[in-house]
């Protein structure tokens, strides 16, 4: 009865921390990989923009800049799902 109950506790702190562990600060987004995955093919792998595809330099941009072109421009509809700390780390990976 006691492996019992000590086998469902373990089992319930596995479970709070499998979801708990993305929701913590120290596991951000990594911008890197953000912005490989959703702004690369565009803007380029180096933000230096693609003038042929009239996509503009992204390199050194801010958050509040980023955030309002995502909002405003109907070609990036698939990038209105990004939280705020993931276009921070996007733009702060751009920095």
């Amino acid at each position: 009865m006691k492996t019992l109950k000590l086998a469902a506790l373990v089992v319930a702190i596995a479970l709070a921390l499998f979801i708990m562990v993305p929701q913590l600060s120290w596991a951000a987004e990594d911008g890197a990989a953000l912005y490989k995955g959703k702004c690369a093919a565009c803007h380029g792998a180096d933000a230096a923009g693609k003038p042929a595809m009239k996509t503009p330099a992204l390199k050194g941009v801010d958050a509040a800049k980023i955030k309002a072109t995502i909002a405003s421009n109907p070609k990036h509809a698939g990038l209105k799902s990004l939280t705020d700390d993931q276009i921070q780390a996007i733009a702060s990976y751009l920095k």
